[in-house]
């Protein structure tokens, strides 16, 4: 059988040869048998709709979608498998999955697959773990193995058995354990250390914070910092957005000099104040608010004294969360001259970034410039602080 020229006029010799030789071999029953399993062994590869893992893809089953007809839903096949996740149900019924980060005595911190981080009010939703239990039952399951496991050296030199035990011990508490250390060597050699513990508490209403730092500094053989400081700040919220403050705050400095003498003191503060919420979501926050302060310094070295006074301020405080799991916060107090006859300042910046769910790294700004109660040092401090978080 002979082709047309015409038709592989633009084909080499070899190429027309090969192509003549495939039609004509087709016609054999061999070369059709070959063809038509090929094509069933193909076939095969393709799942029936009854073979699919449909608990793969339990959120487009809730959502009515075709598991066959959609590109998301061929790509939820292939992805991580269901029982790897977490779901947060909500009231409604409603489900998300991702991975459960936190729960307190009033919310749930629940990072979501699709919709990033969520803070839900416990009493809106709960938790389905991957292994099946609900968030408060393994609550309660790993406290109950916690109080039976022994302490061991192991607790102290790994972070995470380190943050168990912090856990255990302070309960619903959260908080941080940072400290920061500096070593200047030169013709004076010069150290600083600062150890603090910051823990915090919510109810539905009522915020209570506690924080307590130890400064310890020297230069050569002279002792240049070495003050100890604890505040307590208890807030409660109003429905109308305004809310209440008092914080105590007690300062302890044994190496504080005034005109060429040692003046070592210990600072009594009490703040009674009322503020406004300007912003509040699990992202921002903005408080603004006036305060009436009550100060008692003790002079511990002689010749020693006792002054109290009283003096007027307005705050300012702000946090938020930034993108790679970094957050702000900043507190402003402003001491009008009505007490004295100079202005006087605090100020506290922060800035935070998570290197792990339980390594956090800062940097610190704080100040204190002109405090009402005139015979205490002002300072200001730029530190780097390393914390575990629990």
């Amino acid at each position: 059988m002979t082709c047309p020229p015409k038709i592989f006029e633009t084909l080499s010799a070899f190429v027309r040869r090969t192509s003549v030789f495939f039609l004509l071999s087709f016609r054999s029953a061999r070369v059709r048998a070959l063809v038509t399993l090929a094509l069933l062994i193909l076939a095969a590869r393709v799942p029936a709709r009854a073979d699919l893992d449909l608990t793969t893809t339990p959120d487009l089953l809730a959502t009515g979608t075709d598991v066959l007809g959609s590109k998301t839903a061929s790509m939820a096949i292939t992805a991580e498998p269901a029982s790897t996740f977490d779901v947060l149900i909500y009231k409604d019924g409603d489900r998300v999955r991702g991975h459960l980060k936190e729960r307190s005595a009033t919310e749930i911190v629940f990072i979501s697959e699709r919709f990033g981080r969520l803070v839900v009010p416990v009493t809106q939703a709960k938790v389905i773990l991957a292994n099946g239990e609900t968030d408060t039952m393994a609550e309660e399951r790993a406290r109950s193995e916690e109080a039976v496991r022994p302490f061991t050296m192991r607790s102290l030199l790994s972070v995470r058995s380190l943050t168990t035990e912090l856990q255990h011990f302070f309960g619903p508490w959260r908080g941080r354990f940072a400290v920061s250390t500096q070593v200047q060597t030169g013709p004076t050699d010069s150290t600083s250390e600062m150890a603090e513990i910051y823990l915090k508490r919510r109810w539905k209403e009522d915020t209570v914070q506690f924080a307590a730092r130890y400064d310890y500094g020297k230069s050569g053989q002279v002792v240049t910092s070495d003050m100890l400081k604890a505040e307590v700040a208890w807030r409660h919220d109003f429905r109308t957005r305004l809310f209440t403050v008092y914080s105590p705050t007690l300062e302890m400095n044994r190496a504080y000099v005034d005109d060429g003498l040692p003046a070592d003191y210990v600072l009594a503060q009490q703040e009674i104040g009322v503020g406004y919420n300007v912003l509040v979501s699990p992202a921002r926050n903005l408080r603004v608010g006036i305060s009436e302060n009550l100060f008692d310094q003790w002079r511990i070295v002689a010749p020693e004294s006792h002054t109290s006074k009283t003096s007027e301020s307005a705050f300012l405080e702000a946090d938020m969360s930034l993108p790679w799991q970094m957050s702000v916060s900043e507190r402003g107090v402003w001491y009008p001259p009505f007490s004295t006859s100079q202005n006087g300042w605090e100020n506290r910046f922060e800035l935070d970034k998570k290197l792990s769910e339980t390594f956090t790294v800062g940097l610190r700004h704080e100040m204190r410039y002109n405090n009402p109660s005139v015979r205490v040092q002002d300072y200001t401090l730029l530190k780097i602080l390393m914390g575990i978080d629990f």
